[in-house]
């Protein structure tokens, strides 16, 4: 098949079919704004590619599963990452499912579709003396009181993503009547919609009412985010981001880690003291032990590291 480029504008038709989709998954599913989003562009990519091959996705039934096939090929040489190719065919999946319980479809083309061979790419896992440089990570002394303010704040979301386990998004979506610092608590809104409570460490409970304390002196009227950002509104993905970035710089680490690292170094650090998948299971707010069952293998590949660079036997004799 031909490729063409693909156009910036969709027809109104296929517009609307992608407007249904992700207003019924939204409301099915409960999906995250940030979720949604992603489908949406999933959508409108694979509809953009669609017209260069004369089709449409408002006639989905013209589309087969070689169509498919050759939009992964397209994306292949395109750069895309592999896991970003899985992802958008888990979108199609998701939308032909959808197509078929109205009827437009008779089968689910994109269920046919393999997943791309991924890569196996882990996050980086903090040592623990990594994590408490990082925790521990002094104040400058010569902040004005509003970058100490703020220092503040840092230190209690890396807290959170450590201490907790949280996701970045759920840290980052917790409103003030979500803490309960007496009873060392939180509610937090995990993926899906599930609620689930989830208990606070000593150093996370007191980190947090030291933010709390300084947060209505930034805050801006109204506001019930417990995290905020320099303007007084909820603080952001990329702004968070940046945050860790920085203190990891200030403590000195090799290298800065994502967000996500602090949670994988969360559950692997569990582990290795010994605690069980179920409670793990429960802690971080897996639906499925598969899930937190990898981190078993994580956990595995970081005590072979281990071995390997400190046993005195691990490497071959010269």
């Amino acid at each position: 098949m031909k490729t063409v480029p693909l156009h910036t504008e969709l027809a109104a038709t296929d517009a609307l079919q992608i407007e249904a989709f992700t207003a019924w998954i939204t409301i099915q599913k409960g999906l995250s704004e940030a979720t949604r989003l992603a489908y949406e562009r999933d959508l409108r990519q694979f509809a953009q590619f669609l017209e260069g091959q004369g089709l449409a996705l408002a006639n989905p039934e013209t589309v087969s599963r070689k169509h498919i096939q050759s939009y992964l090929a397209h994306l292949f040489r395109q750069g895309e990452a592999k896991s970003s190719m899985a992802r958008k065919l888990s979108a199609l999946r998701s939308f032909f499912r959808y197509l078929l319980r109205l009827g437009k479809v008779k089968e689910n083309v994109a269920a046919q579709v393999r997943n791309p061979r991924q890569e196996k790419r882990h996050p980086r896992v903090l040592t623990v003396d990594e994590a408490f440089a990082l925790l521990d990570t002094p104040q400058d002394m010569g902040q004005d009181a509003h970058r100490a303010r703020l220092h503040c704040r840092d230190i209690a979301l890396a807290e959170l993503l450590y201490g907790s386990g949280l996701r970045i998004s759920e840290a980052l979506g917790l409103d003030l009547d979500d803490v309960q610092l007496s009873s060392a608590v939180l509610r937090v809104m995990g993926k899906g919609a599930r609620e689930r409570m989830t208990p606070l460490s000593d150093t996370s409970r007191q980190a947090l009412a030291e933010w709390l304390a300084e947060r209505p002196l930034l805050a801006s009227a109204n506001e019930q985010a417990v995290f905020v950002g320099a303007r007084g509104k909820r603080l952001g993905r990329r702004e968070a981001g940046r945050i860790l970035n920085q203190l990891c710089k200030a403590a000195g680490l090799d290298a800065p880690v994502a967000p996500h690292s602090l949670r994988h170094s969360f559950a692997t650090h569990l582990l290795s003291a010994g605690a069980d998948l179920r409670s793990l299971q429960e802690l971080l707010g897996h639906r499925r032990l598969s899930t937190t069952q990898r981190y078993t293998q994580l956990s595995l590949d970081h005590l072979v590291k281990v071995y390997d660079a400190a046993h005195p036997r691990a490497k071959d004799q010269e």
